[in-house]
């Protein structure tokens, strides 16, 4: 790829936000909390292969299967001899038992080896011996006749499930309620992919997408609807199977009829989907051969033209023979890129946490999404996340420089989205070269400018100034340079038409489900702030509470204690623990009984700008909220009717006893939080910003 001026462009763009971010973070955060961040930015990426789980080739000897007798999955496993391979997939299942409760059929079709004598000492496993020889369909229908669970998982006896993967199966079908039929990723015992998924063309023929690549190409490594999954290892309803008659005889003994019960399930409504995150191995062609001229194998050439008499119909739009990209995967579908300059961390921050449910949304509303950081990072369960949420996520080394990839895979994006002007700015240049053809969108997540100089007017900062102005005039050059502008609140809209009036601006706020009302209010105690605090404004404002507000609070409400969750504790917030009634705990993964279970939410923020998810959470579970006007700033809410709102400490500790005491107010509080949270920060409520911008 030859370099160019926009790439040129692109790199020092790059440089020079890094330096003044750099220089900003030294002025908010200091040298040692700066020193940190720039560390675990260029640290080199965590290796992404994990070695495989093989069990060792020992002689025989009885073991166990935790298997239970009210199972959720039924594991049918069909036989014919090549007992070795059979062992070592039982081995597998009781060295890393699944979460699920499970049953283990193995049903022998006739096998003539030592399976019949050995495999009923194994205790925990359920062992059917067919009267004689039927082949690999017969041996699967007559598994599925006798399972108990609530899906059945086929699972060929040549294949090593690995730890975790029968438990990713199942959280596919609660994750995904039209989910009719789930097939692992099956690699090869040598740690290469031999199937992502299959494919299926117009005459009937198919491919296994990725066959021999590396299992961690993102290409491979998000969920995805596909044509067809291996009946080596899937799973489905037992109860859709039946009611389709299970695999279909035509097909006898074996071969398409995979390919058939995934066209069957589909015209029931129901989907397919690979999941890459289900892990099992695959000795391919260990009991049938790979030769499609001579063996059992034969029948596949035979059963090809079977399945495009029966599913003619059917076929007649999936396309000539072609190796399949991502490109011609979602050719049907609107495809948008986001960017952003790390991974989201939704645990850990409120902007992470609407970009996810953003981009969940576009899926809902038939999208492919795409999602690059800027830093190139694989970023462990993060990334995952977003690729089992179906998001094609790109990291290194597979995206080697965002040039190289923007040149590669920029002409398919029909919207782009860059968040954060310090990334936007390098990136619009190339998105232009490579990307003609894209709507640019600019999310600002909040406007850096405004909370800058805000930050600045709060702590009387000259340098902070200055640096709001270069800000300020960066993020305008961005917005003039965008096709649409998207800001979280109508008050961040309104600075827009003053000074970029001619820009396209759209309000896309926060994004929350409502999650209930939690306790009631006499079985909640104690008041909550959450918030990350490499986000200076958090750091100002728990320090602010606890010095000067909390004990006004400890006056009148002896023994109530002070909550503080939020990652990336600072020295000066950690110090807070030593203040009576504060409890510092740092980062907390699952924060639902702090939501659910404490009487009140704080947010004592003094300066900041955008829309502040700690409230949205907050009034999502059912919590009342404390707030300064800057933290209910642009939310649609009005004092005393479902927040309580003050700016000084003594204003702030009497809105915090009275909602503390009184149950009416309490309540009401609470109930018309729930009714904002509808209303204004939904799915529901979004969605039709979400369409002009990206789907129309």
């Amino acid at each position: 790829m030859s370099f160019s001026i926009a790439d040129a462009r692109f790199l020092a763009a790059r440089a020079a936000g890094l330096l003044h971010r750099g220089l900003l973070s030294l002025r908010t955060r200091g040298l040692r909390s700066s020193w940190t961040r720039l560390r675990e930015q260029l640290l080199p990426p965590r290796a992404l292969r994990e070695g495989l789980y093989l069990p060792a080739a020992t002689p025989f000897a009885p073991f166990a299967l935790a298997t239970s007798g009210e199972p959720v999955a039924s594991i049918v496993i069909p036989v014919y001899g090549q007992f070795t391979h059979t062992l070592a997939c039982l081995r597998a299942l009781a060295a890393h038992p699944p979460r699920a409760p499970f049953e283990v059929l193995v049903v022998d079709d006739g096998s003539g080896d030592e399976t019949p004598e050995l495999l009923p000492r194994i205790e925990g496993l359920r062992y059917h011996r067919r009267a004689a020889n039927g082949g690999f369909i017969a041996a699967c229908n007559d598994g599925a006749a006798l399972a108990r669970g609530r899906y059945l998982v086929l699972l060929n006896n040549d294949t090593v499930p690995q730890p975790g993967w029968l438990d990713a199966l199942l959280d596919t079908f609660e994750a995904h309620p039209d989910a009719g039929l789930v097939g692992a990723q099956l690699l090869y015992p040598d740690g290469r992919l031999q199937d992502a998924g299959g494919m299926v063309f117009a005459d009937g023929s198919a491919w296994s997408y990725g066959r021999f690549s590396d299992p961690t190409d993102p290409r491979y490594a998000y969920l995805r609807d596909t044509d067809y999954v291996s009946g080596a290892a899937l799973a489905i309803p037992l109860r859709l199977f039946q009611d389709i008659n299970g695999l279909d005889a035509r097909y006898s003994p074996a071969y398409y009829e995979d390919t058939d019960l995934a066209f069957a399930v589909r015209e029931t409504g129901y989907r397919v989907l690979h999941q890459p995150a289900a892990h099992v191995v695959h000795d391919e062609g260990a009991t049938s051969g790979t030769d499609t001229l001579a063996g059992p194998k034969t029948a596949q050439a035979r059963n090809q033209a079977i399945f495009l008499a029966h599913r003619r119909e059917a076929l007649a739009g999936h396309g000539r023979r072609r190796e399949p990209t991502p490109a011609t995967l979602h050719g049907h579908q609107r495809q948008v890129l986001v960017i952003d300059a790390l991974t989201p961390q939704p645990d850990r921050d409120s902007g992470s946490f609407r970009l996810v449910n953003l981009m969940r949304l576009l899926r809902a509303e038939g999208a492919h999404v795409v999602f690059l950081p800027a830093n190139l990072r694989y970023d462990g369960d993060y990334t995952d996340a977003l690729r089992h949420l179906g998001i094609e996520t790109w990291c290194a080394p597979h995206a080697a420089s965002v040039p190289s990839w923007l040149a590669e895979h920029g002409a398919r994006f029909d919207v782009v989205m860059v968040c954060r002007h310090y990334v936007a700015s390098g990136f619009l240049p190339l998105l232009r070269r490579h990307a003609p053809q894209a709507r640019l969108v600019f999310d600002t997540i909040d406007l850096h400018y405004l909370r800058e100089t805000r930050t600045a007017e709060v702590t009387g900062d000259r340098a902070l100034a200055q640096a709001a102005v270069r800000t300020r005039r960066q993020e305008l050059a961005v917005i003039a340079a965008a096709d649409t502008t998207l800001v979280v609140s109508a008050v961040e809209r309104e600075v827009l038409a003053a000074d970029a009036p001619d820009a396209r601006v759209e309000v896309l706020s926060n994004l929350h489900s409502v999650a209930g009302p939690g306790l009631p209010f006499d079985q909640r105690r104690d008041l909550v702030f959450v918030g990350g605090f490499r986000h200076p404004p958090n750091v100002d404002a728990v320090r602010w509470f606890a010095g000067e507000v909390m004990p006004l609070v400890l006056a009148r409400l002896p023994g109530v204690r002070f909550h503080c969750i939020g990652a990336d504790v600072p020295p000066e917030v950690a110090a807070l623990a030593d203040a009576p009634g504060v409890t510092v705990h740092g980062y907390v993964p699952d924060i639902t009984p702090y939501m659910d279970g404490c009487r009140l939410a704080l947010a004592p923020l003094r300066y900041g700008a955008g829309v502040k998810g700690k409230v949205n959470l907050s009034m999502a579970h059912g919590q009342p909220v404390v707030a300064t006007s800057c933290a209910a700033e642009g939310m649609h809410l009005v004092d005393g009717h479902d927040v309580l709102v003050a700016d000084d400490a003594t204003g702030f500790a009497d809105a915090v006893v009275r909602a503390y005491g009184d149950r009416g107010l309490w309540e009401r509080l609470a109930g018309n939080g729930l009714d904002n949270i509808a209303r204004h920060f939904s799915a529901d409520a979004a969605r039709g910003v979400v369409r002009r911008v990206f789907i129309d």
